[in-house]
């Protein structure tokens, strides 16, 4: 059976070089080193994305979840990698198949699900998706490349 970890805001912060108001994740859960990921990310109101998008009915830009699962699946390449790859930057290369299905608004808490497809040297290939309340609302083929500043 594969050991599953929590990763706090704290550890984030160490993990990846992203930060306010550009990190989008506030928490990761259930890793399994080399497979799988889920983030947690709290969508509030209070949010600088939200005066524009749009102010009558303020919906989570599809751009912004796409970076979520980018962000998550960080974690998850940073976690197998260990503490060399701590800090380091991880580009998208490719996102493939996107579809929102569903508009994510404030107060909902988006479950960011990613799992590696593939991985050869330091390129990474990453299956995935995001739920909300069990539904999913948005899936994605993505693709990143992990170096060094």
């Amino acid at each position: 059976m594969t050991e599953l970890v929590n990763v706090d805001i704290q550890r984030i912060l160490e993990m990846i070089p992203h930060r306010y108001p550009f990190l989008l994740i506030d928490k990761v859960i259930d890793i399994a080193a080399g497979e799988s990921a889920v983030g947690i990310k709290n969508v509030t109101m209070n949010e600088p994305q939200f005066t524009g998008h749009f102010p009558q009915q303020p919906i989570m830009p599809g751009v912004l979840i796409i970076e979520s699962m980018a962000q998550t699946a960080a974690i998850l390449v940073v976690h197998t990698l260990g503490e060399g790859a701590e800090g380091k930057l991880v580009y998208f290369m490719s996102i493939d198949s996107a579809r929102f299905r569903k508009p994510v608004v404030p107060g909902d808490v988006m479950h960011i699900h990613v799992r590696k497809k593939q991985s050869r040297g330091p390129v990474w290939k990453f299956e995935s998706e995001v739920r909300v309340d069990g539904v999913v609302v948005a899936d994605a083929t993505i693709a990143a490349m992990i170096r060094d500043n």
